[in-house]
């Protein structure tokens, strides 16, 4: 066993005992931020059973990384909705049941005009609700202090404490959906070769369903941009982020691309296709060598260059004006493997088209 394949058995191990503990550390996060939450409202605020402090502080830091603080934000705001309705509503009707339909009726339409998503609406709904049952009234100025307790320990944990790196959960993003072209362009090349229908239906079965992974590195690119802007721990990276953002723009792209070179190398003759095959998997091989390391230079570098000789190719190979079927879909994603690597390599590929 030579040295590099003792190195890549090495990564593959630390990867492999690296991802449980990345699954349980949010849960570590979630549990130390409720505990802190409760600790405050009892010993802070005097309250005798806040339970709503420890839920608002876990169910604020109960969404993907990149996303918690703008959940602390909005699980706020639902309460702060719920609870003006509901005592407004309380002034002028009284209690009741009809003052509680139109509290949660009020505070729901309200929340769905300000901020139109399933958290906002439902503190906006159980705010109204928590405030008009309880008789004393105490409940709602009660839920609105632990609501602001939990979603400041909340926001500490997520925005100073525990800030996620931004571009690793964009290029984690990415690598999945570098992954899934890969694969659906090494399957397409296994059919080939293989005769066999079956790995040509399941290289376009995953290169056309690539939607979960293509919304995931969009969300991701969103939510990068606020945690550079919103965290001061990562604004130093700012610059690096909006780069990776670009890059990571044309991703959608480049799954187009690799779908239609697995289309047209599955309708290839079989007297055509040795270039066809060969070209299909060493820009496989380029898709899971980024799905690797996507945010490294020399990897990037490697692609970009490998995906331009190939580019080079086909144009020599075929004048552009005849390009079609495989060589328009080997030049494709050539093209946009150079995109997605690099603007300087982005300008290349474009004067080439």
């Amino acid at each position: 066993m030579g040295w590099r394949s003792v190195a890549s058995h090495c990564r593959l191990a630390a990867s492999r005992m690296r991802a449980p503990a990345a699954r349980l550390w949010p849960v570590v996060q979630q549990t130390a931020a409720a505990t802190l939450a409760w600790l405050l409202a009892v010993h802070l605020a005097q309250h005798r059973e806040p339970f709503f402090a420890p839920i608002a502080a876990l169910v604020a830091l109960n969404t993907p990384l990149g996303g918690r603080g703008f959940n602390a934000v909005r699980l706020l705001l639902g309460v702060l909705v719920g609870i003006a309705t509901a005592e407004i509503a309380m002034r002028v009707m009284g209690g009741g049941y009809g003052t509680l339909a139109v509290a949660v009726f009020v505070a729901i339409a309200l929340a769905r005009a300000i901020d139109s998503t399933r958290i906002v609406i439902a503190q906006a709904g159980s705010g109204a609700i928590l405030t008009v049952v309880t008789a004393d009234g105490h409940a709602g100025p009660q839920r609105l202090v632990d609501a602001l307790l939990g979603a400041a320990v909340a926001l500490v944990f997520s925005q100073l404490l525990f800030p996620p790196d931004p571009l690793r959960l964009l290029r984690a993003a990415e690598a999945d959906a570098l992954n899934e072209m890969a694969r659906g362009l090494k399957l397409a090349a296994q059919a080939l070769e293989s005769g066999d229908e079956e790995p040509a239906g399941r290289a376009l079965g995953t290169l056309r369903h690539m939607h979960d992974q293509l919304a995931e590195v969009d969300r991701l690119r969103q939510a990068s941009g606020r945690v550079v802007r919103h965290s001061i721990t990562w604004r130093w990276r700012r610059a690096s982020v909006a780069q990776e953002n670009i890059n990571a723009g044309h991703l959608d792209l480049l799954a187009n691309s690799c779908l239609m070179l697995a289309r047209a190398v599955t309708a290839t003759p079989v007297a055509q296709l040795a270039v066809p095959v060969a070209r299909t998997r060493v820009l496989a091989g380029l898709l899971h060598d980024l799905a690797a390391a996507p945010g490294a230079v020399a990897v990037r570098r490697r692609a970009a260059t490998r995906a331009g000789e190939i580019a080079a190719e086909v144009i020599e190979d075929m004048p552009p004006a005849a390009l079609a079927g495989p060589a328009l879909g080997a030049w494709t994603v050539a093209a946009d493997i150079m995109a997605f690597a690099g603007a300087a390599h982005a300008e290349r590929a474009h004067r080439n088209r």
